[in-house]
């Protein structure tokens, strides 16, 4: 069984919602199939983290398990899975288990009487990641230009939390509670640093960075620990100065080495499954 182009059109309609919503979602699409199956090439839904079905159709209870089981790796380390469903007796004689993984593909048993054999490609589609940044300086502003060119979700404000630019800034986080997997620079550079350093490091986001100098940061530190001497911890994981050592001299260059190192760390993340960097 395939999809109708109404039916189509509703999962169509469904996956612009989760993503107007922020919520993170995985595509299943069946890609081959041998022998009897229900669910035939070009077959498609979606999944939610915690691999249910919202939409869509990709077999019956033979196939579910597995599929929704490759939904939730893919959502949460950000990797696109292949699985191979497969009667035992072939699995066997290739001398494979279900769980094994060769050249990309992980294979699961199909335990339908159909004995039938289903390839599944299973996309996670995940939010943008918050980029949040203070600041209204040349720094600031190619760093939110780049960022949104690089797939961040750019939220542009001030060091008292004011969005500055409403083309570029989506909304100001409530509270500073920062989502747990963004980004945050500081980029003040001497307009608000304080203020905006107590907020990046008050929040819960994974990575904080301040762009300026050694010297400048230590000061900031000193200042932040005599005022609350339980930011120590959150004052150590901030990367300062800010970025990869790329001998940046310009706003832009700048702005480049910081993209450069959330980048680095983004996908180092992703390929680790997930963790913190």
């Amino acid at each position: 069984m395939t999809l109708s182009a109404t039916e189509y059109a509703r999962l169509e309609a469904k996956m612009q919602a989760l993503k107007a919503a922020g919520v993170p979602f995985a595509m299943a699409t069946v890609v081959r199939t041998v022998d009897a199956t229900s669910a035939k090439p070009g077959g498609k839904a979606l999944l939610d983290r915690q691999g249910t079905i919202l939409m869509g159709w990709v077999g019956g209870g033979c196939a579910r398990g597995a599929v929704g089981k490759a939904a939730r790796e893919a959502i949460e380390t950000g990797a696109p899975q292949l699985i191979s469903l497969r009667p035992q007796e072939l699995l066997e004689t290739e001398g494979l288990t279900a769980g094994d993984m060769r050249d990309g593909v992980r294979f699961a048993r199909n335990g339908c009487p159909s004995k039938g054999t289903m390839d599944v490609f299973v996309e996670p589609v995940l939010p943008l990641p918050d980029l949040v940044i203070f600041g209204t300086g040349l720094v600031a502003m190619a760093l939110a230009d780049l960022g949104g060119r690089l797939d961040f979700k750019v939220t542009l404000c001030g060091a008292d939390g004011a969005e500055i630019d409403p083309a570029l800034a989506r909304h100001v986080p409530p509270g500073f509670e920062f989502a747990a997997d963004g980004f945050v620079v500081v980029a003040t550079q001497g307009q608000g640093d304080l203020a905006a350093l107590r907020a990046a490091v008050t929040g819960d986001a994974a990575y904080v960075s301040f762009v300026g100098s050694r010297r400048k940061f230590a000061s900031l530190v000193e200042k932040l620990q005599a005022e609350d001497a339980s930011l120590a911890p959150h004052l150590a994981r901030v990367h300062a100065p800010a970025g990869l050592d790329i001998n940046a001299i310009t706003p832009e260059e700048i702005a480049l080495s910081v993209l450069a190192q959330i980048t680095s760390l983004r996908r180092s993340r992703a390929v680790r499954g997930g963790d913190d960097a």
